[in-house]
């Protein structure tokens, strides 16, 4: 794999390599299953340290186009068809355009350990601990999603801030952390008893679960979000314009 750097470019380091990575694993050597080479010898490679080379193949892996097998090595995912939504809003700003008033019915904060799967996405290791921020929310007269993010310790949020604000507001008046891209996974679930309890359903009813992984505008993550939206509460539209 050829990888070439331009160190005097104002593009960061991470961003030319993700860049080039895209276009090296559409290549037909590996979409037939050829492995990347490993993070340390390209590391080496390139004359940078592993975790600038980590930021780039991490963002790829949760786009879908890289995957890791785990005590074998990296490789690319099999090209498909992708639809991107554009201009994502947030949950405040989603409801601002339709005009509904929301309310928070609970709030509650933590410091726990990162899952692996956690560390993978923020790139850090799992022996600090990250901030946890739940949320269960709604219009006036009920709640309709309840939502559960963790954020990258890089950010600098203690814990005190006023999260009755918008979160977006708050990451980047407070802490110049602009939520720039979201990447976000969407699929139906039965639920359980305990999002039963908090979205007023019974457990096994339908509801929408919606992944979104947020990052600022150097592609360094910032938030990672899950949201459980009551089935008959909730439409989510996208908008599609076709080039031709």
């Amino acid at each position: 794999m050829k990888i070439t750097l331009n160190h005097n470019s104002p593009i960061p380091l991470h961003v030319q390599i993700e860049e080039q990575l895209r276009v090296a694993i559409a290549s037909e050597e590996y979409q037939k299953g050829v492995k990347l080479p490993n993070e340390m010898d390209l590391s080496k490679q390139l004359g940078i340290s592993r975790s600038t080379l980590r930021q780039s193949i991490n963002k790829l892996v949760y786009e879908g186009l890289l995957m890791r097998k785990k005590g074998v090595g990296t490789f690319a995912k099999k090209t498909s068809v992708s639809s991107k939504a554009q201009n994502w809003l947030s949950f405040s700003q989603e409801m601002k355009t339709l005009g509904i008033e929301t309310k928070n019915y609970e709030l509650h904060l933590s410091w726990v350990k990162p899952t692996e799967e956690l560390c993978l996405f923020f790139d850090i290791k799992d022996d600090i601990r990250i901030l946890k921020l739940e949320r269960l929310r709604g219009k006036a007269e009920y709640p309709f999603v309840y939502f559960i993010s963790y954020f990258n310790p890089r950010i600098g949020l203690t814990g005190n801030e006023d999260f009755s604000r918008p979160l977006y507001e708050i990451l980047g008046q407070d802490y110049n952390s602009i939520a720039k891209l979201s990447k976000e996974e969407i699929s139906a679930i039965s639920a359980d008893a305990i999002l039963a309890e908090k979205l007023e359903i019974k457990t096994g009813d339908p509801i929408l679960k919606r992944k979104r992984f947020v990052f600022d505008p150097g592609s360094r993550p910032l938030e990672w979000n899950v949201g459980y939206y009551k089935a008959d509460s909730f439409t989510y539209t996208l908008e599609f314009e076709r080039e031709i």
